[in-house]
């Protein structure tokens, strides 16, 4: 009896913080399996791809229109049934976005593309969902020790908007005085000469990121609240 043949598709996680949600970039399928059902931006890895991080942001760019992004390999999903075609085997990417820099398009296989509340989703196509809450829990350690929680900000930001990144990500509230307290004493933002008006609240002073002063830092984890 022949071996039965295994392919590989690639599925990316895109994740942005939007109005203080942690949101996730999906697409409806235009056709079966799970046509209508919204899933991950992803297809089968194919013989022009170079590599399969190529075939990842391939697959974003042609059904979301999201391009020239940073990639982050997670994991790589092979249940037997976790696919009604066969033996398929993909490989997950993270993607952190800024909603703002965006002009979501779908087209290929994808009759929509919208961005959905990570705690609120819809029903998912195939195994999407598990992706997704892997995707949640590596991006909560990720913010620790990591650099990551300035991917899902603008280049000059507030401290509210900063400690609105953690709470999205971490699902929960966090100690205003203390989280200030850390992040001023740890070098790593620049206050600039500048202030934003947040609502009707009075003018919040802007900072900027310093990578790096980030990198110079002792100790990892470092922010964790």
């Amino acid at each position: 009896m022949p071996a039965e043949a295994i392919k590989v598709t690639v599925d990316t996680v895109a994740m942005a913080v939007q109005q203080g949600q942690l949101e996730i970039l999906l697409i409806k399928r235009k056709h079966d399996p799970f046509k209508n059902l919204w899933a991950l931006p992803g297809g089968f890895l194919e013989d022009d791809d170079s590599t399969v991080e190529i075939a990842a942001a391939r697959e974003l760019l042609e059904e979301t229109n999201v391009g020239d992004v940073y990639l982050e390999q997670l994991f790589t999903f092979g249940d037997r049934e976790r696919d009604p075609r066969g033996r398929v085997v993909t490989v997950s990417y993270l993607a952190l976005l800024r909603q703002d820099d965006l002009e979501l398009r779908a087209s290929t296989d994808a009759s929509g593309v919208a961005w959905w509340p990570v705690l609120d989703l819809p029903k998912l196509a195939f195994d999407h969902r598990r992706i997704v809450e892997y995707a949640h829990q590596r991006l909560k350690y990720k913010i620790e020790y990591s650099a990551a929680a300035f991917s899902l900000l603008p280049p000059k930001f507030t401290l509210r908007d900063l400690q609105s990144v953690y709470e999205a990500v971490l699902g929960r509230s966090v100690d205003n005085r203390n989280f200030r307290k850390r992040f001023l004493k740890s070098g790593v933002l620049q206050e600039l000469a500048e202030t934003s008006q947040e609502g009707s609240y009075r003018p919040a002073r802007l900072y900027s990121f310093v990578e790096q002063e980030f990198e110079q830092l002792p100790d990892r984890p470092v922010f964790v609240f």
